[in-house]
């Protein structure tokens, strides 16, 4: 029985550190809807939703109801009478009172205000979520091209190891000089030197996405298919750039600010005008002689009898506030200059990324094409050498060299091919 309860333990965490695999789609989409700071800035939308509502709330009355219980002992008014006497009274009294502001130009205000601070939330989540995406896009193609390089190297070393053996066999039986041994091994240690590094870059990269994913379990096996099918894109020397800007979320939520930082120099100035304000009171009050045999009026008949009500209205004309609306009136209007100048600067970055984008990938692009031919000659290089070793034409040295540059030129060609498809990608993201 025990011995079932530690394989099933076993089975349990073996099945629990399974490894997943993950494309870039999956990671992408993992990153913007998990990531921490995603989901603060969906609750940021969230709270907006809620100003909206309270900021529409103000343009509602206030009521409150009371009830209050007094007791008063000593000298008094008798509620019987009328009259002051000795006597210990209790008073019970109910009371409903409605404020309403009937005019504030800043209620008004603020629900405008409120709803475009809810569309410059929406664009800074859709912003936040382009820029972890394009972090993480990145940083998933820096880890294939390190796993891929700590790959060919892992090659490498594997058929330096069988050159070796192989070598080892032909110079005993004397096909071999005992030299060709010495030269593929003399070039070992370097390999296993850079092997070495590259394993601890690619370890490196893995943790900086899974840092950027926000994850801290190291169960993920992130891999793209270098096959995958794209598009060319196409690129308008005049028009591609503002095309780009006019639906990109971090320009939009800029030239939201800048709306925002408007309407609340109108929402400040608001402070000058007038408001009305009304209110409606209704009170009415039961009391009773406390001990005693003095008779007491019916509840009922207190309640109607003592019923009062209400109406007031109160307009406030802003004469003199201490400077303090002029004072939040020109902070507003610096406000605004401010979120002129953010939106300056997101544009600049803006347009710079996406030229950096159409230049890298145009390059990327060009170099793909050329490294698909030399890797076909490097491929026919390889085979002949093959050849030529084999038939003992060669020797081992050299062909390994020939060998180790067939490698090399695999490795460029498939971080070319990850340099055209990063491109794609982030193109993708500010393209949507």
């Amino acid at each position: 029985m025990f011995k079932k309860l530690i394989f099933l333990s076993i089975s349990t965490f073996m099945f629990s550190q399974q490894t997943e695999e993950w494309d870039l789609q999956k990671t992408v989409d993992y990153a913007i809807s998990k990531h921490p700071t995603v989901q603060q800035s969906i609750l940021k939308v969230d709270q907006r939703k809620q100003e909206i509502t309270a900021s529409k709330g103000m343009l509602l009355p206030s009521v409150v109801a009371n009830t209050s219980e007094n007791y008063s002992f000593g000298s008094t008014i008798n509620p019987g009478t009328n009259q002051r006497e000795a006597l210990n009274v209790g008073t019970t009294q109910f009371s409903a009172t409605a404020n309403w502001e009937l005019f504030n130009w800043r209620n008004f205000m603020n629900i405008s205000l409120s709803k475009m601070n809810k569309e410059s939330s929406d664009y800074r989540l859709k912003a936040v979520q382009n820029d972890i995406a394009l972090n993480v896009i990145q940083l998933f193609f820096q880890y294939q091209n390190d796993k891929a390089w700590f790959g060919v190297l892992k090659t490498q070393l594997d058929g330096v190891e069988e050159q070796i053996k192989r070598t080892e066999k032909e110079v005993e039986i004397g096909n071999r000089p005992k030299s060709d041994i010495y030269d593929i091994k003399a070039n070992m240690g370097t390999l296993q030197e850079q092997w070495v590094s590259a394993k601890n870059q690619k370890e490196i990269s893995k943790n900086n996405l899974l840092n950027a994913l926000a994850i801290t379990s190291d169960n993920i096996d992130f891999a793209q298919n270098t096959s995958d099918t794209s598009s060319v894109l196409a690129f308008s020397d005049e028009n591609f750039v503002k095309e780009m800007l006019e639906k990109n979320p971090a320009y939009l939520a800029a030239a939201k600010e800048i709306q925002v930082s408007a309407e609340k120099i109108r929402v400040e100035r608001s402070g000058y005008l007038p408001t009305l304000n009304g209110q409606y009171s209704w009170s009415t009050f039961y009391s009773k002689v406390l001990g005693g045999n003095q008779p007491t009026t019916a509840f009922s008949d207190q309640f109607n009898q003592n019923k009062n009500q209400q109406v007031y209205f109160n307009l406030s004309i802003p004469v003199f506030n201490k400077l303090q609306v002029k004072s939040n009136v020109e902070i507003a209007k610096l406000n605004k200059i401010n979120a002129d100048l953010e939106k300056e600067k997101t544009v600049s970055n803006l347009v710079a990324a996406l030229k950096s984008i159409k230049i890298q990938y145009q390059n990327s692009e060009e170099k793909y094409r050329l490294l698909q031919q030399n890797f076909e000659n490097q491929k026919l290089s390889f085979d002949k050498s093959e050849e030529k070793y084999k038939e003992g034409l060669m020797d081992a040295y050299t062909f390994f060299i020939v060998r180790n540059n067939w490698l090399q030129a695999n490795y460029n060609l498939i971080k070319s091919r990850y340099d055209v498809m990063l491109q794609e990608e982030l193109w993708k993201i500010y393209n949507k």
